[in-house]
């Protein structure tokens, strides 16, 4: 599900969950165990998380929310697993060197919202990034709505959450959602001599420089996490949201049967 590789300071957290990497709860525990791994290593000055696939990640396992919407309270169980997505963004965002998500495909949903724990974003020019939540009767629960209001502001956040709106590469990289936009060809390269600049660097520099950045910003959020992780699981109870999340996942069936 997942990989961990370091090698010259630079610490690869490969995602491996065909066909669009959804953060299925295994991929969770999987991603967890080798972030416990890096916490306990020095060898390393930057994390990249990086994608086997052609996207980054789409986000959130909608199957197992379809069948958790059946269960008594959906509510309670969409709650879980957000919080599961929740906790290892925060966990990532908590590491003390910097960190990438090298998307060189899509990320949208909880995909977006693991990059967006991420220090820097790398983006390929076929990439697109959004928060559709809203367009299941959902809403981002893993730290979108707050990351992404601190990242861009007000506007930009209300324009992509509640349009559920997905962004080219070009306009992420104008609206700030990501830093650097590279061709296809070039991506691989550009990303690789981006972190290997990093991992070049002095890392308590690195460190401490991180922790005076984090410090301008960080106040305020916490409630607002709950905030998320509450209104989330009171939509997930609706009739309405298990409807959007069935009438999905059909059209989704219906386009593999005519292909």
């Amino acid at each position: 599900m997942t990989h961990l590789e370091v090698s010259g300071g630079i610490a690869r957290l490969t995602f491996a969950n065909p066909p669009v990497n959804s953060l299925a709860p295994e991929v969770l525990a999987s991603a967890t165990a080798a972030l416990e791994q890096l916490e306990a290593r020095d060898d390393w000055n930057v994390l990249a998380l990086c994608s086997t696939q052609r996207v980054f990640s789409a986000g959130g396992d909608l199957q197992a929310m379809a069948q958790w919407m059946n269960q008594p309270d959906p509510g309670a169980a969409i709650a879980t697993y957000a919080r599961g997505v929740q906790v290892l963004a925060r966990r990532i965002e908590a590491l003390p060197k910097p960190t990438a998500a090298l998307c060189g495909g899509s990320a949208l949903g909880g995909g977006l919202e693991l990059a967006l724990a991420c220090d820097l974003r790398i983006a390929s020019t076929g990439a697109s990034f959004g928060l559709p939540e809203v367009g299941l009767g959902l809403l981002p629960g893993a730290g979108g709505t707050q990351r992404l209001t601190r990242l861009c502001g007000k506007a930009t956040a209300m324009r992509l959450i509640l349009g559920a709106e997905v962004v080219d590469a070009s306009e992420a990289r104008r609206l700030g959602i990501v830093q650097w936009v590279y061709p296809p060809g070039e991506f691989d390269g550009s990303a690789n001599s981006i972190l290997s600049r990093v991992a070049s660097l002095n890392s308590q520099a690195l460190v401490r420089s991180k922790a005076c950045i984090r410090h301008a910003y960080e106040e305020g959020t916490s409630a607002g996490f709950e905030v998320e992780i509450d209104s989330l699981a009171a939509l997930a109870r609706t009739a309405a949201t298990r409807n959007l999340v069935d009438a999905f996942l059909a059209r989704g069936s219906a386009t593999k049967e005519t292909a």
